[in-house]
């Protein structure tokens, strides 16, 4: 027996596995020795693997004889042999293509998933669908004190306009929603005090586009969420497989494993999938049971029409039967929004959301992929009508930003029905134009109303809103404004002198998760008469600068691609993931591809010869 024993003690070292030990370090861009954040490590030929956090940082297990593999989409895989090494720091190259007829230099984490190739010609977007809304025009202070809106952090068009600007053609103006924009940022707004789920920022500032006018940022914050903080999840990933899906299919599976990585054992997971038919792969599995739910998203493949309405229906089912109480219920669908089996339009799909929410109390959540037939307008309406959030993927770097580093703001609502109500003084304001939020416009009654419903703000989250002034006094006569009536003033009202130095008040509904019955916050605006931007509102300003040129909007004034890339310059010390420099370099690319014509007045022609 003892023999056995010392031959069986000889014998288990030559089977056990290397002895792992502990390696950290950080990530860098090479170019700008900036942290890459979401870099994916992985120990080659295991199944350990991680990412770096926000500040490109990681740690890892690997033993003496493993290497280390840093991959990043639109960056240089690099493979570095551990040895007895405990810190490796790496940084990777940021590889780029030309556009070779304009001599683009365009990052290849921008070309990616929108199909460019080296000969400059862009893809064909002809069968895409944006709903069109009519800008936002100045209002007198006077007589429509009141602007009333739905708020919302989606960032859907900034990412989907990124991919048509990187195939080297300018967006059209209906794809350009410019608090998707804003939306897509985080900025430097205060933490919510003590348990408040918001908190609210008012300001004002010089308007870079018109030295005459004023601009009003208006701002907030929810309170972030930690893992651990989060109730218990049922997610439903309702995800498109039809033919019209071949391309981004892959870039959908290793999204919905990224999401996958978050999950906890107390959530869980069913999984439905539709094209000529509806088919459920999975029905309520652990959530820690995450080589079983990457399994069958890896066995999904793309054929066939597209039967969306009965995709939602089954997704809603699914979403009753398995509804966990006082937890989080959510179905997050993946699609290129093309539905063309059973009920397909946008007013089937607006009563089918409607009606299914209220029966379910499930929120429903809303990823873009693809290009050429991709159906905005559709998406956009499924996730308002379904208290969810929108949000376009255009490639790893993308899924990674809103399915891993802001997963508690993806997965969980901080507040529901979110709305805001802002009154302007005319003692000190002639008129205001909201910057963008077109298709979120409420009436003023709708505001104090808890049936109506609003928009979402995910846990985390940042919400901004831009109002351009014209101060009182200001000899100027907006577009569509209407002149003074000869004996009786305004609309028959007289002019009068209100006595106060604020310029607008802010009020902002909503309602916490579970609650029907609403709560408020409230702000007010003294102009300090600061007379420059500087950072985070400098940041803002480039943005809206930005959206308006590519909008080609009535009011973008004096606004330029330089004067776009000297604003946001001035906010990049708030920017650990990069996403502000990204800005910077989109810019660029839609001054190449947009021109200078853009940034001419409406009317204005440029003079011969130039």
């Amino acid at each position: 027996m003892k023999s056995l024993i010392l031959l069986l003690a000889c014998l288990l070292p030559l089977g056990a596995a290397p002895q792992t030990h502990a390696v950290s370090g950080t990530v860098t861009i090479e170019e700008s020795g900036n942290p890459l954040a979401f870099c994916s490590i992985h120990v080659k030929n295991t199944d350990r693997h991680t990412k770096t956090d926000d500040k490109g940082c990681y740690r890892i297990q690997a033993a003496a004889t493993d290497t280390l593999c840093f991959a990043m989409l639109g960056y240089d895989t690099v493979k570095v042999a551990v040895g007895k090494r405990t810190r490796i720091d790496v940084a990777l190259h940021a590889m780029s293509v030309v556009f070779e007829e304009e001599d683009l230099v365009v990052p290849a984490y921008m070309t990616r998933m929108a199909g460019i190739v080296t000969t400059g010609r862009p893809a064909e977007f002809s069968g895409e669908e944006y709903a069109g809304y009519e800008e936002n025009r100045f209002r007198s202070a006077l007589h429509e004190p009141l602007s009333t809106f739905a708020l919302e952090a989606d960032g859907a068009s900034y990412a989907n306009c990124r991919r048509i600007l990187a195939s080297g053609r300018a967006p059209e103006t209906d794809a350009v929603r410019i608090e998707e924009f804003l939306n897509y940022f985080d900025y430097d707004y205060p933490e919510p005090a003590e348990e408040a789920p918001l908190s609210l920022l008012v300001e004002a500032g010089p308007c870079p586009w018109d030295a005459a006018h004023r601009l009003a940022r208006i701002g907030l914050k929810a309170r972030e969420v930690t893992g651990t903080e989060l109730p218990p999840t049922h997610f439903v990933y309702l995800i498109d497989v039809s033919g019209s899906m071949h391309q981004p299919l892959p870039l959908v599976k290793a999204s919905m494993k990224m999401l996958t990585d978050n999950l906890r054992a107390e959530d869980r997971v069913s999984i439905v999938t539709y094209a000529d038919e509806v088919q459920v792969l999975a029905r309520n599995i652990p959530g820690n049971e995450r080589r079983r739910i990457k399994d069958l998203i890896d066995e999904l493949e793309a054929n066939g029409a597209t039967a969306g309405g009965a995709g939602l229906e089954k997704a809603y089912e699914i979403a009753r039967k398995y509804h966990i109480g006082k937890g989080n219920n959510r179905i997050i669908l993946c699609s290129d929004g093309d539905f063309n089996v059973g009920p397909s339009s946008d007013e089937a799909m607006k009563a089918l959301i409607e009606r299914q929410r209220k029966l379910s109390g499930t929120q429903l959540s809303v990823i873009g992929y693809g290009m050429g037939n991709y159906k905005d307008s559709r998406m956009q309406l499924m996730a308002e009508h379904g208290d969810g959030n929108y949000a376009y993927v255009d490639d790893l770097r993308e899924a990674a930003k809103i399915l891993f580093g802001e997963f508690g703001a993806t997965a969980w609502a901080a507040a529901r029905d979110v709305k805001m109500q802002v009154e302007f003084n005319p003692a000190t304001v002639a008129s205001y134009r909201l910057i963008g939020y077109e298709s979120r416009l409420l009436e003023a009654g709708d505001f104090n109303d808890d049936r109506k419903d609003a928009g979402e703000i995910g846990a985390g989250h940042c919400v901004t809103a831009l109002y351009e002034l014209i101060p009182a006094g200001a000899e100027e006569h907006p577009a569509g404004s209407v002149d003074a009536l000869r004996y009786q003033g305004r609309q028959g009202t007289p002019v009068v002198t209100i006595p106060s130095a604020e310029a607008l008040a802010v009020k902002v509904r909503y309602k916490l998760p579970g609650e029907e019955r609403s709560r408020m916050i409230r702000a007010e605006l003294i102009d300090s008469g600061t007379e420059e931007l500087t950072g985070d509102f400098a940041f803002a300003a480039a943005v809206a600068m930005y959206g308006q040129l590519l909008r080609l909007s009535d009011f973008r004034g004096t606004a330029t691609w330089d004067e776009v890339i000297r604003l946001a310059q001035q906010g990049l010390a708030n920017d650990p993931e990069g996403y502000r420099r990204e800005f910077i370099d989109l810019a660029r690319v839609a001054q190449a591809v947009c021109g200078d014509d853009y940034c001419l007045q409406p009317g204005e022609s440029k003079a011969a010869g130039e």
